[in-house]
C-alpha cells in the first residue's frame, strides 16, 4: 500500500472527517476521498462507518490503522537513520508528557543527553496523561512519560513506578515535620487543587468518599506550577508526586510529605512507547537514560 494513501487514511482517522483531513494536509477534499476509495477497494471492505457526525473506522479500519502506525514510523526510523549517516547522526525524539514531569525533571534528562549525543533535537509536548498516551498511539509521539490509573491498549510500557501522592506545603507549616499525614489530618488546612480530569484529582476525590471528608479547596488551577507557587505564601498544601517536585524542595522550601491513605497509592508513573515499534538506536539509549534518571536521579543531577 501506498505511504501517501496511509498517511491520508490516517489522517482522516485521526481528524474524523474528510474536510478537517484536508484542512491539515493542505489536500483537497477529492483527493483524500478517491485515496480513501482506492484503500477500500484494494482491500475490499469499507474502512470508514460514514455517520451523520464524521467519519469513525471500522473494525477493519482500526486494524489497518494500527498497522499503518507501526508501517511509517518504521520507514521514518530507517529513513532518519540513513540520513543520520550523513548529518552527524542528527534525530529528533518526540515526547509527550503529564504537567508533573515538563518544568523540572524532563528538561534535566535532555540537558543530559545531549552531553553525549549534541545532534539530538527534542520537541516535548504537556498534556493530559490519557492525551499523552493517545500521542503515542497515534505515532504523533515516541514516547510518553505520564501517570497512570489503568491499563492503555495498544501501549508498550518500559518501566512503571508507583508514584504515591504526598502533601506538599511551605518547610515551616505545621505539619512539615510529620513523618506521614492522613488526609484526616490535612482536613483542617486549606488546600490549592488541581482540577478535576487530573489523576490527582480524581483519587484524592475517591479517597475523600471513602474516608467521609469534604475538603473545599481555596484554590484550584490546571497549571501545576501555579499550585507549588501559592502554597510557598499561605498555610495551604497541595498534591503532588515526588518526581515532580524532588529537584525543587530545597530551592523553593517545600516539603513533601507522605499521605497514608491508600487510595492515593494506585497511580503508576510509566515511561510508554507504541506497541509494536521498532525504535531508532538513539531514541532506545535516551528510553534507557530516561528510566535510570526515574530509578537514579543523581545520575543526571
Amino acid at each position: 500500500m501506498d505511504n501517501t494513501a496511509l498517511r491520508y487514511f490516517l489522517e482522516v482517522a485521526r481528524s474524523g472527517s474528510l474536510s478537517k483531513a484536508s484542512e491539515r494536509l493542505f489536500v483537497a477534499v477529492s483527493a483524500l476521498s478517491r485515496q480513501i476509495g482506492k484503500l477500500e477497494e484494494e482491500l475490499g471492505t469499507p474502512l470508514f462507518e460514514r455517520r451523520p457526525r464524521g467519519m469513525v473506522l471500522s473494525d477493519a479500519g482500526r486494524l489497518l490503522a494500527e498497522h499503518a502506525r507501526r508501517s511509517l514510523l518504521e520507514t521514518e526510523r530507517v529513513v532518519g537513520e540513513i540520513r543520520g549517516l550523513s548529518e552527524a547522526g542528527r534525530t529528533t525524539i518526540r515526547v509527550a508528557s503529564s504537567e508533573g514531569v515538563a518544568p523540572h525533571f524532563l528538561p534535566q534528562v535532555f540537558a543530559h543527553f545531549l552531553k553525549t549525543y549534541p545532534s539530538t533535537h527534542f520537541q516535548l509536548d504537556v498534556s493530559a496523561p490519557s492525551v499523552a498516551t493517545q500521542r503515542v498511539r497515534e505515532g504523533t509521539a515516541d514516547i510518553a512519560v505520564c501517570f497512570s490509573i489503568a491499563p492503555e491498549k495498544e501501549i508498550n510500557v518500559h518501566y512503571s513506578q508507583r508514584a504515591p501522592i504526598y502533601a506538599l506545603m511551605r518547610r515551616d507549616h505545621p505539619l512539615a515535620a510529620s513523618e506521614s499525614l492522613s488526609l484526616q489530618d490535612l482536613a483542617a488546612w486549606p488546600v490549592a487543587m488541581d482540577n478535576q480530569g487530573v489523576t490527582i484529582r480524581q483519587l484524592f476525590d475517591i479517597a475523600c468518599s471513602l474516608e467521609g471528608l469534604i475538603f473545599e479547596p481555596l484554590f484550584v488551577s490546571n497549571y501545576h506550577a501555579a499550585l507549588q507557587s501559592f502554597v510557598r505564601f499561605t498555610d495551604a498544601f497541595t498534591l503532588t508526586g515526588y518526581l515532580t517536585v524532588r529537584s525543587r524542595l530545597d530551592v523553593d522550601g517545600l516539603a513533601a510529605v507522605p499521605i497514608t491513605n491508600p487510595a492515593l497509592h494506585q497511580r503508576t508513573l510509566q515511561v510508554q512507547t507504541m506497541a509494536g515499534r521498532t525504535l531508532p538506536q538513539a531514541m532506545q539509549t535516551f528510553l534507557d537514560l530516561l528510566m535510570q534518571a526515574i530509578e537514579a536521579p543523581e545520575r543526571v543531577d
